[in-house]
């Protein structure tokens, strides 16, 4: 067997072994867009009441911020504390956008694959095997180039909102730091047995 042979031996070994992680990776795609979509309904729906539990707990944040009162360090703190915030309230837009980065490329991995078998089979004259291979090969695509789609739409949505509850936290800081009180939320308050931390909005 010459090295050309071994070589493409080797090659459909490590294609025929990727097969299974891909297709893992697929339905871990679709869980994930699964769970963007319902947190990003969710919050459709709270900002529609006017709700917005980020600057809720923001604002409740740097109350006690300024109580423990950290003296000439109060404005680093209240930048830190700014920038914590915005990094939670990120993580969802950063999970989307790696999902329209990935799911184009696991999609394409988990067509080719067995696009390779359906042609081996079609070579042996087995076209009950090609075309369960090529079924395959379709929901994919078609699985990867819609999960990107529909995180794409995700990203632009929360993006928007980001920015939005960033603009007024930064609104409220200076307002803090000027008047040493924090002002009221910009839209209409949730009640207080519904307020979240930093972490529990991501």
């Amino acid at each position: 067997m010459g090295i050309m042979q071994l070589a493409e031996s080797f090659l459909f070994t490590v294609s025929s072994v990727l097969y299974y992680p891909v297709t893992i990776g697929l339905a871990l795609l679709v869980l994930v867009i699964l769970v963007l979509m319902g947190k990003a309904c969710r919050e459709y729906i709270d900002r529609k009441r006017g709700v917005r539990p980020a600057l809720q707990s923001y604002r409740k944040s740097l109350a006690e911020l300024l109580a423990s009162r950290p003296g000439s360090h109060l404005e680093l703190e209240m930048e830190k504390l700014l920038q914590n915030y915005e990094a939670v309230m990120s993580r969802p837009v950063r999970t989307a956008r790696f999902i329209v980065r990935a799911g184009p490329g696991v999609g394409l991995m988990g067509t080719l694959i067995p696009m390779g078998v359906a042609l081996a089979a079609l070579g042996e004259g087995s076209m009950e095997l090609m075309a369960e291979q090529m079924v395959h090969a379709f929901n994919a695509v078609v699985v990867g180039l819609g999960a990107s789609v529909i995180a794409f739409a995700i990203a632009l949505l929360r993006d928007g909102w980001v920015r939005s509850d960033m603009n007024d936290m930064r609104y409220m800081t200076e307002s803090a730091l000027i008047d040493g009180a924090v002002p009221e939320v910009i839209e209409s308050e949730e009640s207080p047995g519904d307020s979240q931390t930093a972490e529990e909005l991501a």
